[in-house]
């Protein structure tokens, strides 16, 4: 499990520096769509952190928001999103992060998110605390909903952002403060560090949330994911500190 971590890691920090490198200047763009930017860089940063991963552990399999790669019928799955935030990048805006996570027969054993503008590494393992650059973090102790701050997730699927919508606007009005922020994996680990006390939104990709999802349950909170209402390969997914009450 420790070369896991590790190797997961050293893929995030690789693939941040990259990043970092290629911050402000004007990023290649693959495709252009509505509501979503790829761009050449996610495809880079993939390939860069499926090598490392594949050097170390050669028949594992990687699955990623740019594809597949190793061997496929391994038990070994590594979930990868090389630029969660594209959009914020490719915009200059410095939130955005790797997220990398390892499984192991459907079960998340290692999850590691990076902030490279930040230099800010969440990490994690089965049964282990969550550490953020080396110091362990828990959810908030909040339990009211009228002083929380929560992120709403606005999805890229135009026929669930009506569902977002009504989400934000049921919960702008009870709480403190709601968040928009362009990245669900960041979403999850500010959870995971009390800095948010929930996140919610109603079409995501399991790469999106693959690594928050142990970081958060590693750090005392709950999480909910249930298949996104009218698209079968999407999910949707509440998270909180497990104190307040989401249910409005």
């Amino acid at each position: 499990m420790q070369n896991i971590l590790a190797t997961a890691i050293q893929a995030a920090r690789e693939a941040g520096e990259l990043l970092r490198s290629n911050f402000g200047s004007a990023p290649d763009v693959a495709a252009a769509y509505q509501h979503d930017i790829k761009l050449d860089l996610d495809v880079q940063c993939q390939d860069l952190i499926a090598n490392i991963i594949l050097k170390a552990f050669p028949d594992h399999a990687i699955y990623g928001e740019e594809g597949v790669s190793g061997n496929q019928s391994s038990p070994w799955q590594w979930i990868i999103d090389p630029i969660d935030g594209t959009v914020n990048y490719f915009y200059g805006i410095p939130h955005f992060c790797i997220s990398i996570a390892a499984r192991l027969n459907e079960e998340i054993q290692v999850g590691v998110i990076l902030d490279p503008m930040r230099n800010e590494l969440w990490e994690t393992h089965l049964g282990a605390p969550t550490l953020l650059n080396g110091n362990p973090v828990r959810v908030s102790t909040r339990n009211r909903l009228e002083d929380a701050a929560v992120s709403v997730g606005m999805t890229k699927d135009a026929s669930r952002m009506s569902t977002a919508t009504a989400t934000l606007e049921k919960f702008v009005h009870r709480v403190r403060k709601c968040r928009l922020m362009g990245s669900a994996a960041l979403d999850l680990a500010y959870v995971a560090s009390g800095r948010l006390d929930a996140y919610i939104e109603s079409s995501v990709n399991l790469w999106d949330i693959a690594a928050g999802k142990i970081l958060l349950e590693n750090a005392g909170g709950r999480i909910e994911i249930t298949p996104s209402t009218g698209n079968p390969d999407k999910i949707a997914i509440r998270a909180w500190n497990g104190l307040i009450d989401i249910n409005i």
